[in-house]
């Protein structure tokens, strides 16, 4: 299992064991973190599970689909280390990934 950081929107930084058969998107909600509505339970189709990656190996990262992009463009948050966490495996390679949970919209 890999650690995965997340910051919540007050600033307050998370560390959680990872279960890397899950997305993070999967993984933020399982932890409990209600923030994440991640409304659409992961089918990409809402991007209420928007996050910034902020550290991490962002080349273990899957590039961004076509529908992520338009979903993020819907957003007032968006910015450039902006990704839905729905679509991110949590893999080993991500060990130690670092997300903020982006604010609503």
């Amino acid at each position: 299992m890999a650690k995965l950081i997340i910051v919540t929107r007050d600033g307050t930084e998370h560390e959680i064991t990872g279960d890397t058969s899950l997305t993070v998107m999967e993984n933020i909600r399982d932890a409990g973190f209600d923030e994440l509505l991640a409304l659409c339970g992961g089918c990409c189709s809402c991007a209420t599970c928007h996050v910034h990656v902020e550290a991490g190996d962002v080349d273990a990262l899957p590039a961004m689909t076509e529908d992520e992009n338009d979903l993020l463009d819907s957003s007032d948050h968006r910015g450039p280390t902006s990704r839905l966490s729905c679509q991110l495996p949590f893999t080993d390679a991500l060990d130690g990934l670092r997300v903020r949970l982006a604010d609503a919209d």
